[in-house]
């Protein structure tokens, strides 16, 4: 892979780069807008958000503004399964709070017992549910609400409303919002673990 500036020109070539050779995997040939951003992470408890946990972070646009708000004692862990992407966010987030995971979100409990963790408090996905096979999204969805503590939340954000059916099978209470400040516009979702 050639070596990307950390820059935002940098960061938007890698993506659409990325968006050109895996459609599927990212939903979009630019990354999220500031108002799907801080509409989702206004959910977040940061003072209790001791581990946060980012499926598909690509180029880290959402990873910035979770470490910006994150407590100094916080750990995040993002799970990526593109290569360049995994490479663009070791050599250009340089921050020791950052855990980049080589991965599948399908496997967030095995990667957070391999990090020291049996639960994390929050999670947040743009990983497009629609396009990935049934079992796997099941999977993702099953695992997320089994490691999330109790008062945490699982923040989601995707360009069909359609994962909101399917969040609800797992978890308990789904709130929906809509956000049409971003391109393509975003459905926001904040599930909130359902009791064991």
């Amino acid at each position: 892979m050639q070596k990307t500036s950390g820059s935002r020109r940098g960061q938007l070539a890698l993506f659409a780069r990325n968006f050109l050779k895996h459609p599927r995997m990212l939903g979009s040939v630019i990354p999220s807008s500031r108002f799907t951003i801080e509409g989702l992470l206004k959910h977040v408890d940061w003072n209790r958000a001791r581990v946060v946990v980012e499926y598909g972070p690509g180029v880290g646009t959402f990873t910035h503004h979770v470490l910006k708000r994150m407590r100094p004692d916080a750990t995040l862990i993002v799970i990526e399964m593109n290569d360049d992407f995994v490479t663009y966010l070791r050599e250009n987030i340089p921050d020791p709070r950052l855990h980049v995971v080589h991965g599948s979100a399908a496997d967030v409990d095995a990667e957070l017992r391999k990090l020291g963790h049996d639960r994390m408090d929050y999670a947040i996905s743009g990983i497009p549910f629609s396009t990935m096979p049934p079992e796997v999204r099941a999977e993702i969805l099953k695992k997320t609400n089994a490691v999330l503590n109790p008062g945490g939340a699982f923040l989601v954000y995707q360009f069909a409303p359609s994962i909101g059916g399917h969040l609800e099978k797992f978890f308990g209470k789904v709130d929906r919002s809509f956000e049409p400040l971003n391109i393509l516009p975003a459905h926001l979702f904040v599930a909130h673990p359902r009791a064991a």
